[in-house]
């Protein structure tokens, strides 16, 4: 089992902070050990390509237990535990990995994790008895493993940053549907949205991988972002199909693609992301939008109706400007779904308008 490419090692970095992350039987054992003022090596796998790099130690197979995990790390040796994380199968075995493989590590112990890492493909957790800290080896990646009083301060001042975003996402998500509803869109005014719901969607991803690594001490944490995201992503694909100029669904995931792909300088520059978005760069240009976005304001209102609304009038405009019995001719629309929606639209542009202009 060989490392895998980068992305590849990020997940299973992922995977690992999760499986060892508070809460845990396997954190509990790494504490133990950091307290007990021991250092262990603890690879989380076994199988034929490990068993070939490990010379003497003891075969066990026993359910895995914090005690057990610090009881065995007092002897010398490394500990090789199942890749459930289950059962402990050996301890005490000396590891030897190729000495090929690079490793920009400097002590014994780290240098063994990162080579047997890299070679087995398992990740490997070491404990440092001199410096009092854990490190996990994933493929190529080295991940120090924090406490979680470090981590919540960064968590909490992310929040705080996202907090301010969504607040501003808000603002400009509501000009927009003004705009549109007064036919007065430019790509610029896109654009900045756009922005705004990339920014705060990469402010979420950092916070999540905090949440991971803090386990159950990251409930709240959790609740708190859930409560200020929801809607976003769903915002984002709305955003993109009201305004590519290709209606193509697959379009519309290659234009968030670009616009993850930006860095944070050119997210920062609104001509950036209309260029993302196949916008072109003149953004004092007039667009159109076809109605996603406020379509899926409409109470009830199920997505193939949507679709098929937005094929047979094409633009928000129309929309806007459909009687009932407009909107009865498209398939799926009867009288009661025709005049909810009639209804619904009124409501939403007239709540736009007054929260523009009062």
């Amino acid at each position: 089992m060989a490392g895998g490419t980068g992305s590849d090692d990020t997940m299973r970095l992922r995977a690992t902070l999760s499986a060892i992350a508070p809460g845990t039987a396997m954190r509990d054992g790494l504490e133990r050990i950091l307290r007990g003022r021991t250092g262990a090596l603890i690879v989380l796998g076994h199988d034929r390509t490990v068993e070939s790099i490990c010379t003497g130690g003891f075969t066990l197979d026993v359910p895995f237990t914090a005690t057990g995990l610090r009881e065995l790390a007092k002897m010398d040796g490394a500990i090789i535990v199942d890749r459930d994380l289950t059962r402990i199968t050996r301890a005490a075995v000396h590891l030897m990995p190729d000495p090929s493989i690079p490793s920009d590590e400097t002590g014994t112990r780290h240098r063994t994790a990162d080579r047997v890492a890299r070679q087995t493909g398992f990740p490997v957790v070491s404990v440092s008895q001199s410096m009092q800290i854990i490190a996990a080896y994933v493929g190529e990646l080295r991940h120090v493993i924090e406490g979680s009083a470090q981590i919540l301060s960064r968590a909490n001042q992310a929040l705080a940053t996202l907090e301010r975003y969504k607040l501003r996402l808000d603002e400009v998500s509501a000009t927009l549907s003004a705009l549109e509803i007064e036919d007065l869109v430019t790509v610029r005014d896109v654009a900045v949205v756009a922005q705004r719901l990339e920014m705060v969607t990469r402010i979420a991803r950092e916070i999540e991988d905090y949440v991971l690594e803090l386990g159950t001490d990251g409930r709240l944490l959790s609740l708190q972002l859930e409560e200020l995201v929801t809607g976003v992503d769903l915002e984002r694909q709305l955003v993109v199909r009201d305004y590519l100029p290709s209606r193509r669904t697959r379009g519309a995931e290659v234009a968030l693609a670009r616009l993850s792909g930006l860095s944070s300088i050119d997210l920062v520059d609104p001509a950036s992301a209309a260029r993302a978005l196949g916008l072109g760069e003149h953004l004092d240009g007039a667009v159109a939008p076809r109605g996603y976005r406020l379509l899926a304001k409409v109470p009830r209102l199920p997505a193939t109706v949507v679709e098929r609304l937005v094929e047979h009038f094409e633009t928000l405009q129309k929309l806007l400007s459909a009687g009932v019995d407009d909107l009865q001719a498209v398939d799926g629309v009867g009288e009661l779904r025709a005049r909810s929606v009639r209804e619904g639209l009124s409501r939403l542009a007239e709540s736009s308008i007054l929260e523009r202009y009062v």
